[in-house]
């Protein structure tokens, strides 16, 4: 690949990886605004739950199309437009009968979901998955003609609109209605709630979906039953891996209310361990940060593409910055509870071990490529199938017992057991030498440091503070010491170049 093609590459992946992170830690944001507004912590819980569906209808609406257009229109560029055209017909129709019947049976689903009074809710959020499904296949287009800014643009557009609309309804309507309620009270119901979180995520979602229109007409319409159906055969065994991929991450909220009888307590639980499960997110952001930022950085120090010394740097560097995420996050766990209402905060025990899971799951992706690279993927099928029995059967086991602490259990083991998997079946395929001895002193260290944290709980706040940051600064020099000399990062190096 040519430089310049590199450098393109770079910059567009660049693009792409950061509005993803800043997306996430913009929506990220609304959640300290949910757990202070929402009079109850199962308002959450509803949220949190409903959520979890939708998340998983988009893959189910999608069924693996996304992955269909990007292998047909690069398989023939001078048929693209037919393989938009044609791949959004399909998706469109689809969504709009997921629509017919969300909106014609939405009272007994509501039901059977436990939100009889609010079957709006059910119809609000199909309409909303249903337009995500759609507007996928034109970001998908965004992606195919290369158009990052434009991409990062809408999907910037729709999360400020998600976060505006929000902000006017849990806050400004309230502080209007008792200011000015002439203003607002020919449209806002005081005791609605929750509910307006769904309306506020119904509108930004239209205006990206009326925004994509042009982008959708300018596009000659072409439709051709007969490469559909070949699309079809490519795309469909995609969506039980899609499937499988989306429930190991969300299996846990959709299923929690089943386990108990009391469903306004289960919503209750649900609504803590979901406000504190997003606290742990993240470490999520940060390690996909790491890899937008630092991968590349490694794979150039190795020419050879083939050259598995940088697949072993990557895994590395990966787990000793990840540990040492664990540690800042756990360590300033208390005032990491501070973005929460306190009532939430009884949850914060369930951080550290999800935090392990994306820890688990981090190291897993870094893994994943080694059956990428020599065409058996079934792998990453079977992985992801095992992954998803583990969650089911440890969700089942543990959370009646100890409600949502099971949950994140659940969570820690599925990623643990494809993670190891993976490895062991990956060096039987595809040999590496991985660093086991740094990785396994980084996470020794990492033990050793958190358990001695413990030590400092009865300390008052500010010297807590001071004693963690201590261990913390361990970690540090440590690392600085051994494996990431600062003279060898660099921007200090030419800095240090420059003095000389």
């Amino acid at each position: 690949m040519a430089k310049g093609q590199m450098q393109r590459l770079a910059k567009d992946t660049a693009i792409y990886g950061i509005s993803s992170i800043l997306g996430k830690f913009l929506n990220f944001l609304l959640v300290p605004v949910y757990t202070r507004v929402l009079n109850e912590t199962g308002d959450y819980g509803i949220v949190t739950n409903l959520y979890a569906y939708t998340a998983l209808l988009l893959v189910i609406l999608t069924y693996g199309m996304e992955t269909g257009f990007f292998r047909f229109a690069n398989k023939n560029r001078n048929e693209a437009d037919k393989v938009f055209s044609t791949i959004l017909t399909c998706v469109t129709f689809t969504s709009a009968v997921f629509i017919f019947i969300c909106v014609i049976f939405g009272l007994p689903i509501a039901k059977a979901l436990t939100y009889g009074d609010n079957p709006e809710y059910i119809r609000m959020l199909a309409i909303v998955v249903a337009m995500d499904a759609v507007g996928s296949i034109p970001f998908a287009y965004l992606r195919y003609k290369n158009r990052p800014i434009k991409f990062a643009a809408l999907k910037f557009v729709m999360i400020f609109a998600n976060i505006v609309f929000n902000l006017f309804f849990l806050i400004t309507c309230p502080w209007l209605s008792e200011k000015a309620p002439s203003l607002i009270d020919w449209f806002y119901k005081a005791d609605y709630g929750v509910g307006y979180v769904f309306i506020a995520n119904l509108i930004s979602t239209s205006v990206v979906t009326l925004a994509l229109v042009p982008d959708v007409v300018k596009i000659r319409f072409d439709f051709d039953k007969t490469l559909l159906k070949q699309i079809l055969r490519y795309s469909l065994p995609l969506l039980a891996l899609g499937i499988a991929g989306i429930m190991n991450q969300t299996l846990d909220k959709i299923i929690f209310p089943l386990f108990f009888e009391d469903k306004e307590f289960a919503k209750s639980e649900l609504g803590i361990y979901g406000a504190c499960f997003k606290l742990s997110m993240i470490m999520m952001m940060f390690t996909q940060a790491f890899r937008y930022a630092y991968e590349p950085f490694v794979f150039a120090q190795h020419k050879d593409k083939n050259n598995t010394a940088a697949y072993a740097d990557a895994m590395k560097y990966f787990i000793i910055f990840s540990l040492f995420i664990f540690l800042g996050m756990a360590f300033y766990l208390d005032m990491l509870g501070l973005l929460i209402e306190e009532k939430y905060r009884v949850g914060l025990r369930v951080v550290p071990v999800v935090l392990w899971a994306y820890i688990f799951q981090g190291v897993f992706f870094n893994l994943s490529f080694w059956y990428k690279l020599i065409d058996k993927t079934i792998y990453g099928t079977w992985f992801t199938l095992i992954g998803l029995s583990v969650t089911l059967i440890f969700n089942v086991i543990l959370v009646p017992k100890i409600s949502y602490m099971g949950a994140a259990w659940a969570s820690f083991i599925c990623y643990f057991v494809m993670m190891i998997l993976s490895y062991f079946i990956g060096q039987k395929y595809m040999p590496i030498n991985y660093s086991l001895k740094n990785a396994t002193f980084y996470t020794v260290l990492a033990l050793l440091l958190y358990a001695l944290s413990f030590l400092g709980d009865s300390f008052h706040q500010i010297i807590k503070m001071v004693y963690r940051t201590a261990l913390l600064s361990i970690y540090i020099f440590v690392l600085i010491k051994k494996d990431f000399p600062l003279r060898e990062i660099p921007i200090i190096k030419k800095l240090l170049k420059n003095k000389n």
